[in-house]
């Protein structure tokens, strides 16, 4: 029998008809509505249509103050009126003032109550109308509802707190207001970025990780913008003063290379006590001013620490994200975040939201910015529970902090808070916020504090004496000018931000890039084997019954290892060696391109199998899993979880490499800067198929210009490998050194099945990564005077060009590593061709993209006297490639003509856009010009 639920069948004239209906036939109606009149008749009821209404409205008023209490609960600090909610009214449930003094139970609401309707009105009020608002009757799952209901009710959402607990809430706003006005007053005109207005983020932060230990929390992850950090960051993770006084002075010592980030920016990391015998390590991510990128990063960094912590049920380590109400709601990466949070690979047992509600977004209003009634209205999609309060009611915030730890960890979902507060400056401290809002401003200027009006609340109360709140303010005081004092006689060092001890061992600046990769032929052929065997009753596409034994097949003999199986020969000796493998993408199960098959489909029954998972009994793990069709959140939590554990590859794969621009503030905050800024090494893996086949101009080009403008100081990788093994090799490489360095792959398409780019085994056994591959043809060296330079695939066309036509004089290089620039390398190579006299650059892409004006100077610093620097390509061109499969032959045909010297190709009117560029001398200081 389903049971009897109010929060979706409570309505008054639907059951009026089904009351009526009951008179008539009984049996007619469901058995638990039998049920129901047949003892609302015995306990003397009059009919529907006279007693019924009342009583039955009496359980539409619970479930309407659940569902709509939050609209006129009293939120606003500053004061600011809400409109009425008529659906409240007691017209709606067709009673009046003069039923309030009629008993008519409790109807299923928890709290107290003396039976009068008066009574239970003004009990739904106090729990769901003063300065807490929840909204939670939308969830769709019935235990998550009455849970929140039995634990809001009976306390009527403000549990006792005792004069020792008020008096430790008030310490904390009041350090925390003391903090602010001491750097205001120390540091006139410097940018903190004040909590002020909203201190009660401390109490209510500080609770979460309490609460959290008590019931088994050990770690928290913490992320979030510039407003309040350094509050955060000493009241809550307990960073020195004198260290925070210190960056403010300017006298901190600087450990290590980099640029540095301003302080606000920050990350730290702190065993906190938490209660007897128990501590907490609390982590708060540094984070850009693109203020919600850190979301995902968090999220990964939280998955993957669950992982090696065998948080299986995600009780352990929790991440804590805090918002800005604006950016909360105008961010798009916030609902792709979102998106994560309930999918299988991405799940972290739930996040708790703080949105630190400013009621204002840098100079723009909440109507400006947003047309829902709450920044949290978007969280609505996956059905989290959201608690709105008042920051200027720390008991309440308290409050709504247990119960959002307590439901986090009871369900393992998302839940959000909402804390209403303000900004008492402006985005700054040098900002004038009165320019855009005066209104509001005049409205904060008389507004008393929060350490103010809890104060009065606890004197009013008889909680806290005049003396004890006097001393409160003088520990407060005393404290920071005793650090202040400490701060100018020593230098206190600089802690790097959140790195955990497995990376205590990483070198954090290399000298020697290179890593020994091959592997012996046994051990290739046995991953290749165990690749290759099915379970029982496996029935594998008639497709893949053949791929699959061909693989092994080319292993055995020493030839024809294509792409796919360079890769799984590569991620497989990884997984022997004990390194987990994490490897995400849309489409990468398969491969965008058929070519991976790293998950095998029962063709008859659906069941998956992952070949590589099943090498031996003791090998790591592969999680290969395909996402959701995102690109910044994704990789920006795979970016999280890369940078959490050093021990795991890491890989992200794009679906075409042009979409990689979709994750490009990921790139350039983190990926690129984050050693630099933050001292945070991260060995991420980007596997972006890019080549210029006639696809249009978003299938073509992974943006390799854009990676190749961020590199510097040997920031990252950047390869453009040509045969499969440079693929195992790379990988292998990646795990093989003791540091981390992302590397960014530009992986082929048409290359997948191009039999003259496949690898032979001795590739594999005897050699490593190669930098640069010198022509592999038996070319005569003193007969060479052009050599082209080029990478990824346009070698192979220039090389069948150059064969079909028996040149002898040229000679093709590829330059398989673009950064770190392999210098040596291309001067070995250019040694051995001493009559050289052009030195070319070829490439596919536009002149304006590609390698070129990274490589520009770089080749001309070593060309040899008297050679001169040639380019080959496409011209500039505000698209990355041509729409015209036409002309996009026309103009591949047109760049190989030009580098090799052969005939033109016959034009194409109004689509070529090809030309040779003059030569510039080795000594030229003038760019290459068309």
């Amino acid at each position: 029998m389903q049971q009897f639920d109010f929060f979706h069948r409570a309505n008054a004239d639907y059951i009026e008809q089904l009351y009526q209906q009951y008179l008539k036939d009984p049996s007619s109606v469901e058995e638990i509505w039998q049920a129901y009149f047949a003892g609302f008749d015995a306990a003397g009821g009059k009919g529907m249509h006279e007693g019924a209404p009342l009583t039955m409205g009496v359980h539409n008023l619970v479930h309407s103050y659940r569902d709509l209490g939050h609209f006129i609960a009293d939120l606003d600090p500053l004061g600011n009126p809400r409109p009425p909610q008529p659906l409240l009214d007691l017209s709606q449930f067709n009673m009046t003032e003069s039923d309030l003094t009629r008993q008519v139970g409790r109807a299923d609401f928890y709290g107290p109550a003396d039976g009068t309707l008066g009574d239970l009105v003004q009990k739904l009020r106090d729990t769901y109308c003063r300065t807490i608002g929840v909204e939670f009757v939308n969830i769709s799952d019935k235990r998550q509802r009455e849970w929140l209901a039995q634990r809001m009710e009976p306390t009527l959402n403000r549990p006792a707190f005792s004069p020792e607990e008020s008096r430790a809430i008030l310490f904390q706003v009041v350090a925390a207001e003391e903090f602010e006005q001491f750097l205001h007053k120390r540091f006139i005109g410097a940018k903190r970025f004040s909590l002020e207005g909203g201190e009660s983020l401390i109490p209510l932060l500080n609770t979460l990780v309490d609460e959290g230990a008590r019931i088994g929390v050990q770690e928290v992850c913490m992320g979030m913008p510039h407003r309040g950090r350094l509050n955060v960051l000493a009241h809550v993770l307990n960073k020195p003063y004198e260290v925070l006084l210190s960056e403010f002075a300017g006298t901190i010592a600087q450990e290590g290379q980099g640029d540095g980030d301003v302080k606000y920016h920050l990350g730290y990391a702190n065993d906190r006590p938490a209660g007897t015998n128990r501590t907490v390590h609390i982590g708060l991510s540094p984070n850009p001013s693109h203020l919600e990128l850190i979301d995902p990063v968090v999220e990964g960094i939280v998955r993957c620490k669950q992982e090696y912590r065998d948080d299986a049920e995600r009780t352990k380590v929790i991440p804590v994200l805090i918002h800005g109400d604006a950016a909360f709601t105008g961010q798009g990466i916030v609902h792709e975040t979102l998106g994560l949070s309930e999918l299988p690979g991405w799940r972290t047992g739930g996040t708790i939201h703080v949105i630190l509600n400013n009621q204002i977004g840098f100079t723009t209003l909440p109507t400006e910015g947003r047309f829902t009634t709450y920044p949290t209205d978007v969280a609505k999609a996956i059905q989290a529970p959201i608690f709105h309060v008042n920051g200027d009611d720390p008991e309440a915030v308290v409050q709504v902090a247990k119960l959002a730890i307590e439901f986090r960890e009871q369900f393992k979902c998302d839940v959000m808070i909402d804390l209403w507060c303000y900004r008492r400056h402006g985005h700054n401290e040098v900002d004038e916020p009165s320019y855009t809002q005066p209104l509001m401003y005049q409205q904060i200027a008389q507004q008393p504090s929060t350490r103010q009006r809890y104060a009065e609340q606890l004197l009013r109360d008889g909680k806290v004496t005049a003396e004890q709140l006097d001393a409160m303010r003088k520990v407060a005081a005393e404290r920071l000018e005793k650090a202040f004092e400490n701060a100018k006689e020593f230098r206190p060092r600089k802690r790097t931000a959140v790195m955990n001890n497995l990376w205590r061992e990483m070198t954090p600046t290399p000298t020697d890039w290179s890593a020994k990769t091959s592997l012996p032929r046994e051990t290739l052929l046995g991953i290749a084997e165990a690749a290759a065997r099915l379970p029982d009753e496996f029935t594998p596409h008639p497709k893949l019954a053949k791929l699959m034994p061909g693989r092994l097949e080319a292993v055995r003999t020493g030839g024809g290892i294509d792409w796919g199986n360079g890769e799984m020969l590569g991620l497989g000796s990884l997984l022997l060696e004990g390194h987990p493998i994490r490897f995400t993408g849309q489409d990468t199960q398969r491969g965008t391109f058929s070519h991976r098959h790293a998950v095998l489909n029962d063709y008859k029954t659906g069941r998956q199998y992952i070949p590589l998972n099943h090498l031996s009994e003791n090998q790591a793990k592969l999680n290969i899993m395909n996402t959701m069709l995102s690109e910044l959140a994704v990789v920006g939590f795979e970016y999280g979880y890369s940078s959490a554990d050093p021990r795991n590859l890491v890989i992200w794969e794009a679906q075409f490499g042009d979409f990689v621009n979709g994750a490009q503030p990921i790139i350039d905050q983190f990926i690129s800067a984050a050693e630099s800024k933050w001292r945070l090494m991260n060995g991420l893996v980007l596997m972006l198929p890019h080549g210029f086949e006639g696809q249009g101009p978003e299938h073509s080009n992974a943006y390799l210009e854009r990676f190749l403008s961020l590199c510097a100081e040997e920031n990252m990788q950047v390869c453009v490998p040509t045969r499969p093994a440079q693929v195992f090799h790379a990988l292998r490489r990646q795990m093989n050194r003791p540091f981390r360095k992302p590397l960014i792959l530009m992986m082929p398409k048409s290359l997948l099945r191009f039999a003259p780019s496949f690898s032979t085994l001795a590739e594999f056994t005897d050699q490593q990564f190669q930098l640069v591959l010198d022509d592999p043809a038996n070319v005569q060296r003193d007969e060479v005077t052009r050599v082209l330079f080029c990478s990824g695939k346009l070698f192979y066309s220039l090389r069948e060009a150059r064969d079909q036509t028996s040149q002898k004089n040229v000679a093709i290089v590829r330059v398989e590593q673009l950064y770190p620039f392999p210098k040596k390398e291309i001067q070995a190579v250019l040694a051995k061709y001493r009559h050289a006299r052009e030195i070319c650059w070829v490439q596919e892409e536009p002149r304006n993209r590609g390698g070129w004006r990274f490589i520009e100077d770089r080749l001309r610093d070593m060309l040899p006297d008297p050679a001169t620097l040639t380019y080959y390509g496409r011209h500039e061109s505000a698209s990355p490639a041509t729409g015209s499969k036409k002309a996009h032959d026309h103009e591949e045909r047109e760049i190989i003509s030009h580098a090799l010297d052969l005939p033109a190709a016959k034009p194409v009117p109004a689509v070529a856009k090809v030309a040779a560029q003059q030569p510039a001398t080795a000594s030229s200081a003038t760019p290459v010009s068309d």
